[in-house]
Order: structure tokens, then sequence, then C-alpha cells
């Protein structure tokens, strides 16, 4: 007898910061759906280490170092998979940088301008050089990973704040702006409090084993593509 073909199959999906935490496990869950997985980051060992798992668990996948802060190498990334496949099903958006937490008025410039740049900027480059593929699926989604400063300010968190709401109004608006021409449908997915490299440079003193594995938001974004979400969709990960 013949199984039964695993939900994603078929499908492609891109993840950014794809070498580490929620970007790794996410990477894994859904090639175990059955997708074919690009994975993205700047570090190379990191991106083999998780292909690695992914084919030893019998999925499918492909990594492409780059630096996302460069544009070209977006362009470049865009042009390799369409040579390849005729449509991207998933893109996640999560590669993010914390920068400094500091009060509002000792902001960095220069650090600054990095957070925006791979936070708000990498992300509409990644949406533009994607765009016609994601029009050619039958059922796309973009998922951005942001946090609840985003939507909630707190005291020192104004830079990575500003840029992860700056995140959510650029994915939604392209959401509202392709949704009645084409198949794609955007949603933001808040991790919550979750056992990362970030989590812990932001809260040194905080126990990780107090806080949920980036699997729980793996299977969080997995059910999200499954469902019948409307764009815009936005959830939070207890």
């Amino acid at each position: 007898m013949s199984s039964l073909p695993l939900p994603l199959t078929g499908k492609l999906a891109l993840v950014t910061g794809a070498s580490r935490g929620i970007g790794a496990a996410t990477a894994r869950t859904l090639a175990a759906a059955g997708a074919h997985v690009i994975l993205t980051a700047r570090t190379t060992g990191g991106l083999e280490e998780v292909e690695d798992s992914i084919h030893a668990a019998g999925g499918n996948a492909t990594i492409a170092p780059l630096d996302l802060t460069d544009g070209d190498s977006i362009g470049r990334l865009a042009n390799a998979v369409a040579g390849r496949w005729q449509a991207l099903d998933i893109l996640v958006l999560n590669a993010a940088m914390l920068g400094s937490l500091a009060a509002v008025p000792a902001i960095d410039p220069k650090e600054f301008a990095k957070v925006l740049t791979l936070n708000v900027g990498a992300q509409q480059a990644l949406i533009a050089a994607f765009d016609p593929l994601l029009r050619a699926s039958s059922d796309a989604r973009v998922i951005a990973v942001t946090s609840s400063v985003g939507g909630t300010a707190r005291p020192y968190w104004g830079a990575y704040g500003a840029s992860k709401a700056a995140l959510e109004i650029l994915v939604n608006s392209y959401g509202e702006e392709v949704k009645n021409i084409s198949a794609i449908r955007t949603h933001i997915v808040d991790p919550g409090a979750t056992r990362t490299v970030m989590r812990a440079r932001a809260y040194p003193g905080e126990d990780p084993a107090t806080l949920k594995g980036p699997e729980t938001v793996a299977d969080a974004i997995l059910a999200l593509v499954q469902n019948d979400a409307p764009s815009g969709h936005r959830i939070r990960v207890g």
C-alpha cells in the first residue's frame, strides 16, 4: 500500500535566518511536512547542519548562504530559484537583528540604520524579488516573524520595536495589495518568549529552561500555512 502524501508535498518554501533558532526549527518542520525548503542565512556551517538534519530525516532542502543586507544577492537568489522552480509557495521572513537595547536618545545612528536595513529594507527586497514566483503559486503564504514590542512600546526597545512595527505594516500592506489579484496571503507570527540566542542576548539573566523551544513556534507556523486564515491574520504563540 502507498502511504498518503505529506501535507506540503510539492510545495516550495524559503526560510530566512534558517541556520539556528526559530528559522532552523521552521525549516525542519516544513521539510518534515513534505516541502522542499530553501535555507538562507549568513552562516554556511549552520545552514549545512540544518540541511544535513533535514536530509537525514528524509526531507529535501537546498542551502543559499547570503547576506540579506546586500540587495544584489537577493536578486541573484530569486533568479536562481526561478531558474529551477516555477513558483514559491511559502516565504518565511524570519531573519532579524536585535541591536543594542538603549533609550531612544541614546540609540546609535549607525547601528539603527543596520537594524532597519535588515529588519525592514531586506524584507521589502525579498518580497519584491520573489513577488513573481509568489504570484505563480496557487496558494502562497508570506509569514513575517515579529515581536510584541512591535505593537506595544517598551522602554529601551525603541529601535528593534520600531523595525518590527514597520515590518508588520509593510507585509500587511503587501497582502492588501495582492489579495484580490493573486492567491497570496500574508500572516504575522509573534513567537512570544522563546529559547533562542537573540532572547538570551536580550535577557542574559533568564533561565532558558523556563522558555518554550523554537519547535513550538515552528509547529504554529506549519499550522498557519495549512489552514484557511485570511490575509493579515496575526497569531501569538503562547
